[in-house]
C-alpha cells in the first residue's frame, strides 16, 4: 500500500529567490500518494494550522521543506503519536550556501534546482521507509540515588528533595560533610575575612534534616548495582545489614584525595616530618596549633611550594583549581596565629580565578608575605629540623635560598575513580571490537554491567561522557558525577554541581517514565530492534557501545537494555549482518535516501558528491556556512547520520555502485580531547573506512573516492574549502566508471 505523504514547501526566508518552489511542488505531484503545498510563510499560524487541518483523524506523514531541522524546533514539533514529520533543508543548505549562477534566458540555476530536487526526494525516501516510534512505557522508579555525602552530594540531594522527588543519600564514613568538613574556613569572595567551612557544612547538614523526601544512610556502601536508569536495583550494605533499594538514576559525589605527596621526587616529603601537606595545615588551623612536628616548637617560618605534582606529565597533569588559593588562605592561618611569622610562598602561576582575585591582592598587601614567581629547585631537611629551599626566581633572574621551619606542598586533587586496579576489555580475534576500554576496578558503583564494575577510567580518572555539551554526564547512562570526582573544584563549585547533576537525574527520570532517551537525542521515542535470526555473537555491537547498552546472555547473544540506550545507532553501524535498526533511522533508510539521488550520466559531467555528516557537530556547521552566506559546491548532497559511529559500510558501497563519484564523511574529532559527542563513534568510523578503502582497491576503484574529516561546530569555516577541494580531487579522479548501471 502506498504511503500517503503531504508535502510543505516553504517560500520565505529567501527560499523562492534561489528555488523554483512551484516547479519543485509540481516536480513530486508526479510521484505517487504525494501531495505538495508551497506557503510563503510556513512556520506562522496560517502554515501551521494547514498543516495540522492536514493531519486530523489519521496518521499521516508531513515532509516540510523549509528551513534546518535543527531550528524550529517547538514550532514543527507535532504530536509524534498521530504525524511522523520529517524536515528538508532548502535554506541553510540551499538558498543561503549557493550563489546562483542561472545560465542565459533562465531565471533560477538549474544546478540549484537539482540540488533542492535530489534533497527533496531524499527525504521523500526517508519518511516512506520509517515507521511510527511508540514510547515504550515501562513501570520506573522516580527515587533518586546518590552516592557521596558531601557538599556536592548533600546539595544534590537536597535540591532533588525541594523539588519533590524521594532521595537516597548513602555516605560512607559516619558522618556527612566529607573533606569540607576537615577545613577549618573556606576562601571569601568578598576578598575580606575567611569564612567559616563547618557553619556551610552545617547548615546543609540540617536542611537536609528538614527534608522529609530524604533518607540519608552513613556509615554504608553500595555493594552492587543491576538493572538501567529506571529501574536500578541497589544493593547497600548498611552497619552489618543489606538493604535492596530501587532507584531511577544516580548521582555519583564520592569526591577526591589529595595527590600522594611520597611520589614527589625532590620536594622531600617522608625525609623530615617538618614537610607536610595543606590537608596537615588545616588539621593544626582547627585545633589552633602551629607546631613543628619535629620538636613540637611554635612555627615562626613557613613556605608554600604551589603547583607541588601539578600540571606535570608524570604526575598531574591539570591544574587543581584551588591548591593556590588554598595556600594564601593557610599563609593567613598563619599569619593570623603568630603575627611575627614569616611566610614564603613559591609558585609557578598564581591562579585566583574570579571574585578570589580580590583576597590575592590583600594577600599582596600582608606584611612578611613573600611570594615569588619560580621553579623550586631543592627542598633539604636540615640537621636541626629546618628546611632549607632553594628557588630559581624566574622574574629576577637569580637564585633564592632560604630557611622556614615548616614546609607546605600544595598537593592537588585526584578524584576517587582514578583508584583501584585497570584492567582493559581485550580486542576480541575478528576485530570487531576496536578500541580498548580501560575500566577501573574499585569499589564505588560495582555495576553488573558486560563492560565493567566501574566507569571508565579516562585520561585524567575524571569521568564524563562529553565535558563541554553534556556536564555531569558520565559514559554509564543515568549516572551523573558532581563535585570533585567530575573536576576539581572549591565549596561553592561543589554546589553548582551538585543542582547540576540533580537536575540531570530529574531529567532522566521524568523521561525514562515516559519511555523517552536522555542525552544528547533527549526525548526519542525509538529504540534498537535486534533480528536475532540472523545474529552470529560476534560480539562487535557489545563491545562497541559507547554506554554499555548491551549484556550477554550465556551464549553471547546481545541482550538490550532499552533505557542505557542514547541512540547513537553505533551498534548498527558495527553490525556486519545488520540485525540491528530503529524504526526512525535504519540501514534501508539511508540506502533508499542514496538511492533517490539523481545521477547525470558520464555525458554530463556533473558530477555526485555524498556528505554524510554527524548531525552534532559536522551538519550544525554546515548550517553555520549557510547562515553567514558562505558559498561551495552545488554538486554535494547531504545526509544527517546520527553518529558517524552510526556509518555502515553498506551505504558506501550502495553510492559508489549506484554512480556517485564520491564520499564526504565529516565527523567529530576523535579522542578525548575531540569531545565525540558519542564518545567513540568518529574513531569507529575512521577503522572502518580503512577497511573499505581495501575493497575500493580491489574493484578498480580510487580510494580517493573517500574522504574523512574531523569537524567541530566552530569549524564551519574551513567547510566550504574542504568540500571544493573535494570536488576538484573527484574532477581529477574522473567520473565513477559505474554511472548507468
Amino acid at each position: 500500500m502506498e504511503v500517503a505523504i503531504h508535502l510543505y514547501i516553504c517560500a520565505g526566508c529567501g527560499i523562492e529567490k534561489v528555488v523554483d518552489v512551484h516547479s519543485l511542488a509540481r516536480m513530486v505531484e508526479k510521484e505517487p500518494g504525494v501531495q505538495a503545498t508551497c506557503h510563503p510563510f510556513l512556520c506562522n499560524d496560517e502554515g501551521l494550522r494547514e498543516a495540522l487541518r492536514m493531519s486530523e483523524g489519521r496518521p499521516h506523514r508531513i515532509l516540510i521543506a523549509a528551513c534546518s531541522p535543527r531550528v524550529k524546533m517547538d514550532t514543527f514539533g507535532f504530536d509524534p503519536s498521530k504525524i511522523m514529520v520529517e524536515r528538508v533543508n532548502l535554506r541553510e543548505h540551499v538558498a543561503w550556501s549557493h550563489e546562483p549562477k542561472p545560465a542565459e534566458g533562465d531565471r533560477f540555476d538549474q544546478n540549484i534546482q537539482l540540488l533542492a530536487e535530489d534533497q527533496v526526494r531524499m527525504g521523500l525516501a526517508k519518511l516512506r521507509t520509517v515507521d511510527m516510534t511508540v514510547a515504550s512505557c515501562a513501570e520506573s522508579s522516580m527515587r533518586i540515588l546518590v552516592i557521596g555525602g558531601g557538599v556536592a552530594g548533600m546539595t544534590a540531594a537536597l535540591e532533588a528533595g525541594k523539588a519533590g522527588y524521594e532521595v537516597l543519600l548513602v555516605e560512607r564514613e559516619a558522618g556527612l560533610g566529607g573533606f569540607a568538613s576537615k577545613l577549618f574556613k573556606q576562601f571569601p569572595n568578598d576578598g575580606a575575612s575567611l569564612e567559616s567551612s563547618s557553619a556551610r557544612v552545617k547548615s546543609l547538614i540540617e536542611a537536609l534534616q528538614g527534608e522529609s523526601a530524604i533518607h540519608v544512610m552513613t556509615s554504608a556502601r553500595v555493594q552492587k548495582i543491576t538493572g538501567a536508569p529506571g529501574m536500578f536495583d541497589v544493593l547497600i550494605e548498611h552497619r552489618g545489614s543489606t538493604h535492596s533499594e530501587r532507584v531511577g538514576a544516580i548521582v555519583m559525589a564520592v569526591g577526591f584525595e589529595p595527590y600522594d605527596a611520597t611520589r614527589l621526587e625532590g620536594l622531600g616529603f617522608g625525609e623530615s616530618p617538618n614537610i607536610v601537606t595543606s590537608v596537615t595545615i588545616e588539621k593544626m588551623a582547627t585545633e589552633a596549633r602551629f607546631l613543628r612536628p619535629s620538636d613540637g616548637q611554635e612555627v615562626k617560618s613557613a613556605a608554600f611550594v604551589l603547583c607541588a605534582g601539578s600540571r606535570e606529565d608524570n604526575h598531574l597533569p591539570y591544574c587543581s583549581t584551588t591548591c593556590c588559593m588554598t595556600s594564601l588562605k593557610q599563609a593567613l592561618y598563619i599569619r593570623e596565629h603568630n603575627p611575627d611569622s614569616e611566610v614564603y610562598i613559591f609558585y609557578r602561576d598564581m591562579r585566583t580565578p574570579g571574585l578570589y582575585e580580590r583576597f590575592f591582592w590583600r594577600m599582596q598587601e600582608e606584611k612578611r608575605v613573600s611570594m615569588v614567581r619560580g621553579e623550586v629547585a631543592a627542598v633539604l631537611p636540615e640537621d636541626d629540623g629546618a628546611i632549607t629551599i632553594d628557588v630559581e626566581d624566574s622574574l629576577l633572574g637569580q637564585k633564592i635560598r632560604v630557611q622556614v621551619d615548616l614546609v607546605i606542598l600544595a598537593t592537588g586533587m585526584v578524584p576517587r575513580t582514578a583508584f583501584g586496579k585497570v584492567e582493559s576489555i581485550a580486542v576480541s580475534e575478528d576485530g570487531g571490537s576496536v578500541v580498548r576500554e580501560a575500566m577501573t576496578r574499585s569499589d564505588i558503583l560495582n555495576l553488573d554491567y558486560r563492560l565493567g564494575p566501574e566507569l571508565p577510567s579516562l585520561k585524567y580518572g575524571f569521568p564524563d561522557s562529553h565535558f563541554i555539551c553534556f556536564p555531569y554526564e558520565t559514559r554509564r547512562t543515568g549516572i551523573y558525577a558532581a563535585g570533585a570526582v567530575r573536576r576539581p573544584c572549591d565549596i561553592p563549585t561543589s554546589e553548582e554541581d551538585g543542582r547540576g547533576a540533580a537536575l540531570k537525574a530529574i531529567q532522566c527520570v521524568e523521561l525514562t517514565a515516559r519511555g523517552m532517551s536522555v542525552h544528547p537525542r533527549s526525548g526519542d521515542r525509538g529504540s534498537p530492534e535486534l533480528f536475532m535470526q540472523r545474529c552470529t555473537q560476534c560480539k562487535r555491537c557489545t563491545e562497541e557501545c559507547p554506554f554499555g547498552m548491551y549484556d550477554e546472555d550465556e551464549k553471547h547473544n546481545p541482550l538490550s537494555n532499552p533505557t542505557r540506550c542514547r541512540r547513537c545507532g553505533i551498534c548498527m553501524g558495527s553490525c556486519p549482518e545488520r540485525v540491528i535498526s530503529f524504526k526512525d533511522y535504519s540501514i534501508p533508510m539511508v540506502t533508499a535516501m542514496i538511492k533517490a539521488i539523481h545521477v547525470p550520466n558520464e555525458e554530463e559531467e556533473k558530477p555526485r558528491v555524498i556528505i554524510m555528516a554527524c548531525e552534532n557537530d559536522a551538519y550544525a556547521a554546515l548550517d553555520i556556512v549557510g547562515v553567514h552566506r558562505g558559498t561551495y559546491n552545488p554538486f554535494v548532497r547531504i545526509i544527517p547520520l546520527r553518529c558517524l559511529g552510526s556509518l555502515n559500510l553498506i551505504w558506501i558501497a550502495d553510492a559508489l555502485s549506484k554512480g556517485i563519484d564520491g564520499v564526504l564523511l565529516l565527523g567529530c574529532p576523535s579522542g578525548e580531547d575531540g569531545q565525540c559527542h558519542m564518545v567513540k563513534g568518529s574513531e569507529l568510523a575512521e577503522y572502518r573506512l580503512g577497511k573499505i578503502r581495501e575493497t575500493l582497491e580491489r574493484l578498480s576503484l580510487e580510494p580517493e573516492r573517500l574522504r574523512l574529516e574531523k569537524i567541530e561546530i566552530s569549524d564551519y569555516y574551513r567547510l566550504p574549502g574542504i568540500i571544493d577541494e573535494f570536488l576538484e580531487t573527484i574532477k581529477k579522479v574522473g567520473p565513477n566508471p559505474y554511472k548507468g548501471f
